[in-house]
């Protein structure tokens, strides 16, 4: 009883610290959020009525409002919605337009910034804001080019500056390339990726070293990877960070064995929120990265991992629930869990 009452009073006396709640960002992917009208300029044919997986209304309805209930569920860790959310795999600004209308996430009055992707499947990335605390002052979308490959064409990579609380912020969203043709194969394409990412970073450092950087995806590869650690330059411990150097707060969550996918009975952890150094550090400006603040933890970085986000029976039994398995539908959430970090003065 003792030990109850002295966590809550820690738990208190934490959240007391600080002088407003913590913002939270999030990054969700959202696994093939497709409306049910087929598109003849993209290769979406199986999520219409017609397609093998019998894509239609009520399972469209449901999935909308299962990804709601998720976004809900962190906003009401701390009873306060997410200032930004990234996302990935959404077909259209129209279904990200369907989320945001459910009633549990309209009091947030989220905006979009959304650019249309070169992706043959049609699948782009987006960001969610709530614009009574970030303060967008522009948006753009970045191909990611690779000179070898002309005629290729990827997800480019969104972003969006602004302020926060008079800081400035620069926020970067991005699906890296998969590991189509086996991880090795592929992984010059998510050097590629991340190269573009620090690119965009440095340029703006350069122009302004206070500006706070955070960069998000669905990486397709684990923080401790070349992609991450070296093209990206995002390092695991912060002591080790110099000025303009990234922070990944995932990489020692992984190697506690958490993730937030599972292929064949392992977890990767490939949804990641990285950071830059004055960010992390508070080294420039009052706001900075932050552990949880609600309860005890020695990591930086939180992965929303309920019960019913979980396969609670079958051959997937604890994989996440996704929406389907094969063509079968699961009524489930997405294959990958949701990410999020506190940003806090």
């Amino acid at each position: 009883m003792k030990k109850l009452l002295f966590t809550g009073l820690f738990a208190a006396l934490i959240v007391a610290c600080f002088a407003q709640k913590p913002y939270k960002v999030v990054f969700y992917n959202f696994e093939n959020l497709f409306d049910t009208i087929r598109n003849p300029e993209i290769y979406d044919e199986e999520f219409t009525p017609e397609g093998p997986k019998k894509w239609n209304t009520p399972k469209y309805t449901k999935k909308i409002n299962n990804l709601s209930r998720v976004l809900f569920d962190i906003a009401a860790i701390n009873k306060d919605y997410p200032v930004v959310i990234g996302v990935s795999e959404i077909e259209n600004r129209n279904v990200m337009e369907d989320v945001i209308a459910t009633p549990k996430l309209a009091p947030a009055n989220y905006r979009i910034v959304h650019y249309d992707s070169p992706d043959a499947r049609g699948v782009d990335v987006a960001f969610l804001y709530r614009p009574d605390v970030f303060k967008l002052e522009g948006s753009a979308d970045i191909p990611v080019r690779i000179a070898s490959l002309p005629n290729w064409r990827t997800r480019g990579i969104v972003t969006m500056w602004g302020t926060i609380d008079d800081e400035p912020f620069l926020f970067m969203v991005a699906h890296w390339p998969s590991r189509l043709g086996g991880q090795a194969a592929s992984a010059f394409k998510r050097n590629a990726a991340a190269e573009q990412m620090r690119a965009i970073a440095d340029s703006e450092l350069k122009v302004n070293p206070a500006t706070k950087i955070v960069a998000m995806g669905d990486f397709n590869d684990d923080p401790t990877d070349e992609s991450v650690e070296v093209h990206l330059g995002a390092k695991a411990k912060i002591k080790e960070l110099q000025p303009g150097d990234f922070y990944t707060p995932f990489a020692d969550m992984l190697k506690a064995g958490l993730g937030t996918l599972a292929y064949r009975d392992a977890w990767n952890l490939f949804d990641n929120i990285v950071v830059s150094e004055n960010l992390a550090t508070g080294s420039a400006g009052k706001l900075k990265l932050v552990k949880d603040p609600y309860k005890k933890t020695k990591f930086y970085g939180n992965i929303f991992k309920p019960s019913y986000l979980i396969q609670q029976e079958g051959q997937y039994k604890g994989y996440p629930l996704r929406t389907f398995v094969g063509n079968n539908f699961q009524g489930g959430f997405s294959d990958h869990l949701p990410v999020f970090i506190y940003i806090a003065k």
